[in-house]
């Protein structure tokens, strides 16, 4: 076996494109100011998610560029670590921790496909559905499941003409979730089991507040100030339990399209990273999972979560010493 075939898969053509990660967050975190400003409201909590998901990925660029297969390990590690401390608090949550460490997991096994260490890391991917299994997480367990399987489903020799596809069906598919929880909240499509009527209530109250304050919203962390339903007693918290209509309620069409974007430019740093291809459609696999929990959960509204978010981005788009640009 040469050097080369010896070397993991992870970095091997080029480089996401640093610019627009600079202007997409901080744009995010402008216009929160400014939302906050109009409506009175609280940007603290967004300003906070900005923060993390940005020092989650350069942590990730700056590890996965040094020790890639070993920060994936370390991360994966971690969030079956942290995934057992918040199950029996927050479901969402524990849902996108397992969905990401199955990511990490699994861009580690894509990128070792010999040696002694290719058996433990795919151990390390079944280990990801066991814990889900044994924490009694249904969308966890799923999610993992779905992750693992498109990281198997694409293989090296497609190219770079199988990940663009699949990246933009990953998009679709997020798109559709969000469309799905916002035509549930219109009464466009009847109530699914899965879904409880609290629930609708609040997207329900998220729509109406959006409809009245359509480009600057009612302000950051304003939800629960407004909505009769988020007072209610048995409501966990004050928010709509879906990011995309909480973004519309708080900070307008703006905010929403910012957090497109912010979907958008991780798509795309995948789209030309340097990583093989089923290292970047395990990642993206990841964040569209995330993207999905998030349209119909608060699986966003914990640091945790967005740092990890971050950091799995970073490390499937780092690049080495010497490499190429790509696409």
């Amino acid at each position: 076996m040469t050097a080369t075939e010896e070397r993991p898969a992870v970095f091997e053509r080029g480089g996401a494109p640093g610019s627009v990660g600079v202007v997409v967050p901080g744009c995010c975190a402008v216009w929160a100011l400014i939302s906050a400003a109009a409506g009175n409201g609280r940007p603290e909590g967004v300003l906070l998610a900005v923060l993390a998901v940005v020092a989650g990925y350069a942590c990730g660029r700056i590890s996965g560029s040094l020790v890639p297969v070993g920060t994936a390990v370390c991360g994966a590690l971690t969030l079956l670590a942290a995934a057992p401390v918040a199950a029996n608090a927050h479901r969402g949550e524990v849902a996108a921790l397992l969905a990401l460490a199955s990511g990490a997991a699994c861009c580690a096994a894509r990128a070792v496909r010999a040696g002694p260490w290719a058996w433990p890391l795919r151990l390390l991917v079944v280990a990801v559905v066991a814990e889900a299994a044994a924490l009694g997480s249904p969308a966890g367990c799923a999610t993992a499941v779905v992750v693992t399987v498109c990281a198997l489903a694409v293989r090296d020799r497609a190219g770079d003409r199988t990940r663009g596809p699949v990246l933009v069906a990953f998009g679709l598919v997020a798109a559709v979730a969000v469309g799905g929880a916002w035509a549930l909240a219109l009464g466009g499509l009847p109530p699914v089991g899965v879904v409880s009527a609290q629930r609708v209530a609040l997207w329900r109250e998220a729509t109406d507040i959006a409809a009245a304050h359509p480009v600057l919203g009612a302000g950051p962390d304003r939800f629960g100030d407004l909505s009769g339903s988020a007072a209610a007693p048995g409501t966990p918290d004050a928010g709509p339990h879906s990011a995309a209509l909480q973004m519309a309620a708080e900070q307008g069409v703006v905010g929403l399209a910012l957090l497109a974007c912010g979907y958008g430019w991780l798509l795309y740093g995948l789209a030309r990273s340097p990583c093989a291809t089923p290292v970047a459609v395990a990642a993206g696999a990841a964040l569209t999972s995330l993207a999905v929990l998030a349209a119909v959960s608060d699986a966003l509204s914990f640091a945790p979560v967005t740092a990890a978010a971050g950091a799995l981005a970073g490390l499937a788009t780092a690049n080495r010493a010497g490499t190429t640009p790509h696409g």
